[in-house]
């Protein structure tokens, strides 16, 4: 495994750890349909949140937030829709971002922006 991918793996231990102290409960980890992936699903009430997770070394060039780009909001709502054709659920769809630093001390900073992405469907 890469550097990118273990700052990738860390971000998202970190996103699932703290969705999981907040009271949801993860339904798919890593979930992957043809080209379409998609980082964590998770439920909480009568919504079904799928979570964009961007890990960035903290005092990085760019922020996490910064990494969810025009083209990756549109992969992100494509891979929502594969999901729910493959998984129906009568539970509202949320697109959320979980934005992760990781510190010098190894300690991450996760932030939770909910509906992130806007659904145009």
């Amino acid at each position: 495994m890469g550097v990118t991918q273990i700052i990738g793996a860390t971000g998202e231990k970190a996103a699932e750890d703290w969705l999981a102290e907040e009271g949801f409960e993860i339904v798919a980890r890593n979930w992957r349909s043809g080209r379409y992936e998609l980082d964590i699903v998770a439920r909480r009430g009568e919504s079904i949140h799928f979570v964009e997770v961007k890990t960035r070394d903290a005092g990085g060039l760019t922020s996490p937030e910064e990494a969810m780009t025009a083209a990756k909001q549109r992969s992100f709502r494509l891979a929502v829709q594969a999901w729910l054709a493959q998984n129906p659920s009568d539970l509202e769809p949320q697109m959320d971002l979980i934005a992760v630093d990781n510190t010098a001390d190894g300690k991450p900073l996760v932030r939770y922006i909910p509906h992130a992405v806007i659904s145009r469907w």
